[in-house]
């Protein structure tokens, strides 16, 4: 006949023997033999002295241990009754898996390992995920660009719509942040990426000329992907000497690309494709010179002066105190965009794309005009003279390019 193991009332009686056994407590992780299971309720006996149950929601845990065990197998779990209704030792695998898959995420989030996570849902601000039987949260920003959804414009439907189709979808994270008295399990797919690239990285280096294909066009320029899973930005000012203000109606997705490498800053890669060729400012010398009188179209207007095309490279600023010997308050005043007018050339600096222009110096000095001495000047110094670069564009380089 096997024994059965004492009861919590008989195992306390056992306290007054010579070699007493150490109780359980309330909260105590305790391993036994599992002697009996069925759908509702596990049996465990707890060193040949006490009978423990799971039963319900205990049942369930979330380091997944509980879910294939058989009779005769050792498993852990939580006191969280020392005597039942029967007489047993209420138990929780519940509790105590819990407690071990949380303790696995803390040693991943240290050793800073990528895992493989499995994507379950999707919302506008990122997607959810499944670490084991443990719900975690991916935001978009922590999307690596190959994943990053490029909506112009932000829509979030369309964000929502692309993000949606990652569900049933395995990642490769790292961990970012655990909690787990909030429940709080924050990954990046970024953050394993980065490393993964910073790998292949070290293969290149600045003034390097790559080859690869362009993997999206957006308002601010183009993301070129090239060798093991790379990819830079080419920003719109570094796309092409002349002007190109919209790249969608240059460049196609898809698109062989050679660029040269600027930047390498961590794992964020900043490409250049006019740098591939001589800059024509240089040539523009032999073309312009200070004092010459040439034709230019007026591109655009702003604050401080009109740009001013003299070529499809070359453009200078006529700045609001060159534009008449009159107090000018908008350059509107004198000049609108697409006008085709003839300007000085007052100053030329072809490394840092620099030409000033000037229209009130192919003009006479009205009879009679009362300038205020040295009003010109201040006004000159009010803003400095933009390069041609800044000129091409006012879209800045996003932190989240790569």
């Amino acid at each position: 006949m096997t024994k059965q193991p004492a009861s919590p009332t008989e195992f306390a009686s056992l306290l007054d023997s010579p070699n007493q056994p150490t109780l359980p407590k309330v909260g105590d992780t305790v391993e036994g033999t599992i002697i009996a299971l069925s759908k509702s309720e596990v049996h465990v006996d707890i060193d040949g002295l006490l009978t423990g149950v799971v039963r319900g929601k205990e049942l369930v845990d979330e380091s997944g241990d509980s879910s294939s065990l058989k009779v005769g197998d050792h498993a852990k779990a939580t006191v969280l009754e020392f005597e039942n209704e029967n007489g047993e030792v209420e138990l929780s695998f519940r509790q105590a898996g819990h407690e071990k898959a949380w303790g696995e995420l803390d040693a991943l989030l240290n050793r800073r390992e990528p895992i493989a996570v499995t994507v379950v849902a999707a919302n506008k601000g990122g997607l959810m995920v499944k670490v084991g039987h443990i719900d975690g949260f991916l935001p978009v920003s922590q999307l690596t660009p190959e994943h990053y959804p490029r909506v112009e414009g932000g829509d979030k439907s369309k964000i929502l719509e692309l993000l949606g189709k990652f569900i049933d979808t395995q990642l490769t994270v790292k961990i970012l942040d655990t909690d787990e008295s909030a429940g709080k399990l924050i990954v990046s797919e970024k953050a394993a990426w980065e490393e993964q690239r910073s790998e292949a990285l070290r293969a290149y280096q600045v003034g390097q000329v790559i080859e690869g294909k362009v993997t999206g066009v957006v308002d601010f320029g183009i993301f070129v992907g090239f060798g093991d899973g790379l990819e830079g930005l080419v920003h719109i000012s570094e796309l092409a000497w002349q002007r190109i203000d919209n790249p969608k109606g240059v460049f196609q997705v898809g698109q062989p690309m050679k660029a040269m490498i600027i930047g390498i800053d961590g794992a964020k890669i900043s490409l250049s494709l006019k740098r591939l060729e001589d800059d024509p400012w240089q040539q523009a010398t032999e073309k312009y010179h200070v004092g010459d009188a040439v034709k230019g179209k007026v591109a655009r207007l702003n604050t401080f002066g009109a740009f001013v095309e003299l070529d499809d490279i070359v453009h200078g600023l006529c700045h609001i105190s060159e534009l008449s010997h009159a107090r000018v308050k908008d350059p509107a005043e004198i000049v609108r965009p697409g006008d085709v007018r003839e300007f000085k050339i007052i100053s030329f600096d072809p490394v840092q794309h620099r030409l000033g222009l000037s229209l009130k110096a192919l003009q006479p000095v009205p009879e009679g005009l009362e300038t205020k001495e040295g009003e010109d000047e201040k006004t000159n110094d009010e803003k400095p003279e933009p390069t041609a670069d800044q000129e091409k564009t006012d879209a800045p380089t996003p932190d989240t390019a790569n």
